[in-house]
Parts: C-alpha cells; sequence; structure tokens
C-alpha cells in the first residue's frame, strides 16, 4: 500500500468531528444513578482520533469549534499537548462545550448521556477553515455525526469538495450513534443501532467521495441500507471504490480494498488480540488511530490491521478513551510480544510504557525555587520568637518574588512547597506554567514516613493534575536489610499512589550524614530503588563528582531511560559551592537542573522575621538570589548560543 502523497504536505491527518469532554465513571459495575466521582478527560469521536493518531507518530490537525469557556480552553490545551496541531480549533462565542458522562456496568453494558444540545462543535462554519488548510493535508477525516444537522452537513460536505480538489485524501469513520441523529430519547445514548432510511439517505451522498471507510458491522449496515452486513457492503461498493474497513471486535477486522466477497472472512482479515475487556468506549476510534498510522504511512494493509486490532486491544482494557490510546513506542513494544500479555492492563512494562510516554508536558529544563520546608522554617521562626503563624506569610513572599523572576523563564522555572503551610501559594501559583512539586514524606522521618498518614492516596486525588509529588527518602545502601526493606516498601506506595492518581513521582535521596558516602553512594542507592521495581518520573540528588554523576546516569539508562532526570539538590551550600557543583551537573545530560531553596531565601527570611527589611525589600532579595542562580546555572548555554 503506498504512502499518500509526497508533495510535502505540513499535515498527516485533519480530524473534523466531535470534541467534547467526557465525565467517566469512576465507580466501575455501579448504575449512573449511583455513582459519585467521575474522571474528566478529551472526548468526542474525532478528538480521540487525533490524539491518537498523534501518539502514533502523525501530524496531526483538528478541526473544530469549543466553547468560551473552561473545558473548551481544557479540549483546546490537552489537544496541544498531545501534539495536536490547534490552529483551527476555533471558540465559540455564544455555545458551550459538550460534555458526556459515562458509566462501565459490565462489560456489555456501557451507559452514556450526550449533553450537545446547540453545542460549539456542531456550530463549525465554512469560514473556519479554506482551501489551503485542507490542502495542506494528506487526508481529511471526517466523522458521521457531522453530517446530522443540516448546518454541520453543510459544512462538512464543504470540506469535502476542496480536499477532492486539493488530492486530500477524504476518510469517512461512520461513527453512528442513533440518539444524536434524534432516533432515540435523550437518555438513551448506549444504543449503537437502529435502521434509518433517513440517516442511510444522508450517509449514501457522502460515501461516493470516499477513499476509506471505517465502522461496524452496525454501522456499515447503516451506512448500505441493509441489516445485512454482506448486502450493505455491496452497495455501500456499488457507490463508493474506497476502502471498506470492517471493525469486528475480538474477531478483529476485515478489509476489503475491491470486490465484496460473501463473507467478512472473504476480505483481508486479520484476527484480534485476546485480552480482559474492561470498556469498550474509544475501542473504535483506538483502532482507526492505528489503521491510519499504517494506511497514512503506505504500510500493507495487514499491518495497518495489526496496529488497528493492538490499540484496540489496548483501549478496551483501560479506563477512558483518549487517555487509554497507547503511544507508539508502547504500541511496538506490546506487538512485539502481545501472545504473551494476556492481560495488559496488568502487565508492568506495558503500564510503565503508557505512563512515561504519554506524559501531559514536557520539561527538558527545571530551575526550580525549594521552599517545602515545614521541620526548618518552624526552627527559624522559634529561634527569632516569632509565631508559627508567620510562616505562610512567609512562603506567599517567596511565592512573589518566584513569579516576579519566572515571568522571564517560560516551561523552566519551578516550585517546590508544602501543603502545610503553603496552601494558600498552591492554589494562587498552580495554572501559571510552572513546574510545581510538592512533598509527602513526613520531614526528617528515617524509616521513611507519610505526612498525611498511610492513605496517602487519598490525599492526593485532591492535588491538580500538574502537581509532582516529592518524596524524600534518607537512604544508604548500607543501611540494614530490614531498614531499607521498610523505606523501599513507603516508595513503592508513594508510586503506587502516583500510578493511581496520575500525578508525577520524584524520589529525593539523601544519604544519612552520619554515614560514610563516596562515588558510587548514590548509584548504588538508585540501584538497589530500581530493583525494587520503583521507577520515578524525577531524581532529586546532591552534588556529585564526576564519577558519581557517571554512576548515576548508568543505572537511570539501564533501569528506566524515560525516567525524566535528576534535579540537584542544594542543602544550604553557599553560593560559590553551587556553582561549583553546576559546573560538574552540566556535563551531564541527565541533570535537567536544579530545585534548591535555603541558599536562595534564609537569609533574607531571617532578616524579614527579625524586622531587619520589609516584605517587599524580602522578596527582591529572593528574587535577585534565585535569578542569579538561575543565570548561574544557564550561563555556559547562553555563551554557547
Amino acid at each position: 500500500m503506498p504512502a499518500l502523497d509526497k508533495e510535502g504536505r505540513s499535515l498527516d491527518l485533519i480530524c473534523l468531528g466531535r470534541a467534547a469532554v467526557d465525565l467517566y465513571a469512576e465507580q466501575l459495575g455501579a448504575r449512573l444513578e449511583d455513582v459519585s466521582s467521575f474522571a474528566k478527560y478529551i472526548g468526542g469521536c474525532a478528538a480521540n482520533i487525533a490524539v491518537g493518531t498523534a501518539r502514533q507518530g502523525l501530524k496531526s490537525s483538528m478541526l473544530v469549534r469549543v466553547g468560551d469557556d473552561h473545558m473548551g480552553r481544557f479540549v483546546r490545551e490537552t489537544l496541544a499537548r498531545e501534539g495536536v496541531e490547534t490552529g483551527h480549533v476555533s471558540t465559540d462565542p455564544s455555545r458551550l462545550t459538550a460534555l458526556v458522562l459515562l458509566g462501565i456496568k459490565d462489560r456489555d453494558t456501557f451507559p452514556l448521556i450526550f449533553y450537545r444540545e446547540n453545542c460549539a462543535d456542531m456550530a463549525l462554519e465554512e469560514g473556519d477553515f479554506d482551501a489551503g488548510y485542507i490542502g495542506s493535508a494528506k487526508a481529511l477525516l471526517v466523522t458521521g455525526t457531522h453530517f446530522s444537522t443540516e448546518s454541520i452537513n453543510r459544512v462538512s460536505h464543504h470540506a469535502i469538495q476542496l480536499a477532492k480538489r486539493a488530492g486530500t485524501k477524504v476518510i469517512l469513520d461512520i461513527d453512528y450513534r442513533p440518539v444524536l441523529w434524534g432516533l432515540t430519547s435523550r437518555g438513551m445514548g448506549e444504543v449503537r443501532y437502529i435502521a434509518s432510511s433517513g440517516v442511510s439517505a444522508h450517509l449514501q451522498k457522502i460515501v461516493p467521495h470516499c477513499d476509506l471507510i471505517i465502522g461496524t458491522e452496525e454501522e456499515h449496515c447503516i451506512a448500505g441500507g441493509s441489516d445485512d452486513i454482506m448486502a450493505a457492503l455491496r452497495a455501500t461498493r456499488s457507490m463508493s471504490s474506497a476502502q471498506i474497513v470492517v471493525k469486528r471486535g475480538p474477531l478483529g477486522c476485515s478489509v476489503f480494498p475491491g470486490e465484496i466477497g460473501k463473507t467478512l472472512d472473504e476480505g483481508i482479515t486479520v484476527k484480534g488480540v485476546t485480552v480482559e475487556v474492561l470498556n469498550v468506549l474509544g475501542a473504535g476510534d483506538a483502532f482507526a488511530s492505528g489503521y491510519l498510522r499504517g494506511w497514512i504511512n503506505g504500510e500493507s494493509i495487514e499491518q495497518a490491521c495489526t496496529y488497528a486490532n493492538a490499540c484496540g486491544a489496548l483501549v478496551v482494557s483501560r479506563h477512558g478513551c483518549a487517555p487509554a490510546m497507547p503511544s507508539k513506542i508502547e504500541l511496538d513494544d506490546y506487538l512485539s510480544r502481545a501472545k504473551d500479555v494476556k492481560r495488559p492492563d496488568l502487565d508492568p512494562r506495558l503500564n510503565h510504557l503508557h505512563r512515561v510516554t504519554n506524559r501531559a508536558a514536557q520539561w527538558p529544563q527545571v530551575m526550580a525555587l525549594a521552599f517545602d520546608h515545614r521541620s526548618q522554617c518552624e526552627a527559624l521562626v522559634k529561634e527569632v520568637g516569632q509565631p508559627l503563624s508567620k510562616i505562610a506569610e512567609l512562603k506567599e513572599i517567596i511565592a512573589k518574588a518566584v513569579l516576579s523572576v519566572a515571568k522571564d523563564f517560560p516551561g523552566r522555572a519551578g516550585v517546590l512547597v508544602d501543603g502545610r503551610f503553603g496552601q494558600s501559594v498552591l492554589e494562587h501559583i498552580t495554572g501559571q506554567g510552572l513546574w510545581i512539586g510538592r512533598p509527602v514524606e513526613l520531614p526528617g522521618s528515617r524509616p521513611l514516613r507519610f505526612e498525611a498518614g498511610p492513605n496517602v492516596a487519598q490525599e492526593m486525588r485532591a492535588w491538580p493534575a500538574e502537581h509532582t509529588a516529592k518524596c524524600l527518602v534518607f537512604y544508604h545502601p548500607d543501611d540494614s536489610a530490614e531498614l531499607k526493606r521498610e523505606q523501599l516498601s513507603y516508595l513503592g506506595q508513594i508510586q503506587e499512589a502516583c500510578i493511581g492518581t496520575g500525578h508525577d513521582l520524584l524520589v529525593e535521596v539523601i544519604p544519612p550524614k552520619a554515614m560514610p558516602s563516596d562515588d558510587t553512594t548514590l548509584p548504588r542507592a538508585i540501584a538497589e530503588i530500581y530493583a525494587h521495581g520503583i521507577k520515578p518520573d524525577w531524581w532529586k540528588l546532591p552534588s556529585m563528582s564526576d564519577a558519581g554523576w557517571n554512576g548515576v546516569a548508568a543505572e537511570i539508562k539501564a533501569n528506566d531511560p524515560y525516567c525524566r532526570g535528576v534535579v540537584l539538590l542544594g542543602l544550604e551550600a553557599p553560593e560559590d559551592e553551587l556553582a561549583a557543583a553546576f559546573k560538574i551537573a552540566r556535563r551531564h545530560p541527565i541533570c535537567k537542573g536544579f530545585a534548591i531553596g535555603r541558599s536562595i531565601f534564609m537569609a533574607p527570611a531571617r532578616d524579614w522575621l527579625l524586622g531587619k527589611c520589609d516584605a517587599e525589600a524580602f522578596a527582591a532579595n529572593v528574587a535577585d538570589n534565585y535569578r542569579r542562580l538561575i543565570e548561574i546555572w544557564l550561563a555556559p548555554q547562553s555563551a554557547a548560543a
């Protein structure tokens, strides 16, 4: 199957169709009436495919309207984070973004309620795009729902006409939802098939223009106007020369590039992968994403089917639609050993790859001011005779200083701040583009304990998704076996909590001062933590020699090449010592920056608490110290540039 074209088009795929917010029931096996909490994801057939194809390495774009509301901004920002081009995601000033409530009652029952009354994505207009945009893509995907009203039908046909003139291939995902065509009551969103001559007539005006048509057996029946699948396919073939793909669930799929045979198996048929089904919602969109990876890249039909079946199998084993879509790396790993992975949802390697190759935000560099100190701040206010209530005010002033500097270093500045004294700070700085870490450990605990007690995951469920859990452990490879087992057990618990809540994990390792350390201490400690199955997204480590950094880098590369990297801690070292530590650390690419605190804020904080300066001067001093440390870190990079 040849690649679509070699005309240097900037996009592989434009997706035109539904883009909404899915609210997924978190209680499995419950009626929607009994559900008590929901997880929020991006949703809608076209948006899911845009995300799924982007994760498979295609250059995807979304053509849609969203509301001028919080959910519309969520859709746009999520698409952008996933690598989908969003230049044609426009804002409708008068309509809301669509919502969908979904439940998982059992493997055959998935109640849905669509909240799409006069929604933004159905208000797309011809003026929202032009011929140049459509012609910039190898293919245009349209979905069946976007022919269900007179206005959106007109706009979708206009897009198809522009595509045909530009030589852009046209793909139809039939995406048949009877409720969205007004064929059921609004509370029956889970109904997948109702015969309708009106819907069939609509779709039969589209299929002659298509190069690829994708649908389930029921969807092809509605497109072909017959309850007999083979008769329906023959009817479609009489109107269209498109390649026809039939999704067959656990049986895999069948593809008809030409003549329609007597049975589905007479098509090019690739059997599916057997998995434990949790949730079929979104599996069809995952299937389409995998198929398009092969089809657009010119791979064989059999290979495209293999991608498609595997994508669908992975998504049915997971919660959600778009967030369950596999990455290219993850999919290829799965296909290399699919026969041995009967439960993808329980396979540690696959689940780790899904987590680390689909991260929501990229942080190639972090330069954070750490003021998560609790016991140190308590000791400071006690020393100067001030009440504990001053700590919260102190942290608010430090946050003000951080924000004054961070605006000059977008995508790189950050903070470490606690919820005990810094909750108001966390509320203020969240959503402003900073890297944010917050501690979970009980200060000074050895063996490790959590400040919130044993149910740390429950506390983290209330955290914003962008927050990173920081866990400091005083760990030495020469500790007793019993102590190490206990500390590693707690690290395992915080990792499981982060996986369950979707937060990044930063593990900070500091060898106890009373124990001798050398160039091998930290590499050995990291190796032992990895050996226990703990793979943090970040490490936070003290300064080391080149030999120590080499050892750390080797352990990370061997155990988790997808680790985000290491940030350097300060331990209240003076600026000249930090500059020397930076000089060594910068020679090692695994070090992505720093998270340093007391060296920056402790002296100004003491002066403020003693009344030697006012809050404005305190903030200015902290800002100066923070900026100077950033400039020291960046100096060699600036010189090289």
